[in-house]
């Protein structure tokens, strides 16, 4: 579906967050849609103020699925949203220089929120992490954001810094344990006893099993499959069907052959 925003009409949706629209107004979709875009920067996406939009909205400001969340037709969903909408990223905005990738978080509502959802979700695993040796956290959080603020280089940078944000939430929450995990389930590989894979699921976004195999762990990331589930790490990747599995461990390993124990 094509859509037309008429921006130029509403002289108060600036850049700036701050409008006197009334919440679920018309004026006030326009201005979350420039805060949140929901579109796919061609002028398509879903009717502004449309349960679809009101869909799409939730999930750009990670909270779709949760259950604090009013309901669509009521003028607390939209309240909510206002609120939501208003707030920055977790890092100051002022002074951050134009055109970078810190800029665009500031900008943009959707990003800002998965910004503040990342940074709760590092304090946990701070916590977790607080006996860690060696000490690996603050340093991979480090390098993560040099690779986000990276994505100004990108083709289409705000989908890069969004995936980073997303991956970076998963990395954490599977690695540190702060969901529930489905498992562990034990494949004995190439009918070894002794080669066991220990693998644990976990629901985030996007799906990630931790797997066990010796002292090594490894993380790895949901793959589209026309088959099974089928998910890779930095060297490693697993393919599971009705309870077997194919295993790589280490770049350039031969595949194990690997069954539930």
């Amino acid at each position: 579906m094509k859509r037309i925003l008429l921006l130029l009409t509403i002289p108060a949706l600036s850049a700036c967050t701050q409008t006197t629209v009334a919440p679920c107004s018309p004026e006030w979709a326009e201005w979350v849609e420039q805060k949140v875009n929901t579109g796919d920067g061609q002028g398509h996406g879903p009717d502004l103020g449309s349960g679809e939009w009101k869909s799409v909205v939730e999930f750009r400001l990670g909270i779709r699925g949760d259950a604090s969340v009013p309901a669509h037709d009521t003028p607390a969903w939209c309240e909510h949203i206002d609120a939501l909408v208003r707030k920055g990223p977790s890092f100051s905005c002022e002074g951050v220089q134009p055109g970078s990738t810190e800029e665009m978080i500031c900008n943009d509502a959707g990003l800002a929120a998965q910004d503040r959802k990342l940074a709760e979700i590092y304090q946990q695993a701070q916590a977790k992490a607080v006996n860690e040796q060696p000490p690996m956290l603050k340093a991979e959080q480090r390098g993560w954001l040099k690779g986000r603020n990276e994505c100004w280089k990108n083709e289409n940078p705000r989908a890069c810094v969004q995936e980073q944000y997303q991956q970076r939430t998963a990395e954490l929450q599977a690695g540190y344990r702060l969901i529930p995990g489905n498992g562990p389930f034990r494949f004995v590989c190439n009918d070894n006893p002794a080669n066991e894979v220990v693998v644990t699921f976990f629901d985030t976004q996007p799906d990630t099993l931790v797997a066990e195999h010796g002292d090594s762990v490894s993380l790895m990331y949901s793959q589209p499959s026309a088959s099974g589930s089928r998910y890779e790490g930095r060297n490693e990747s697993f393919w599971e069907h009705q309870g077997e599995a194919t295993i790589r461990w280490g770049h350039n390993a031969p595949e194990m052959r690997c069954k539930v124990k």
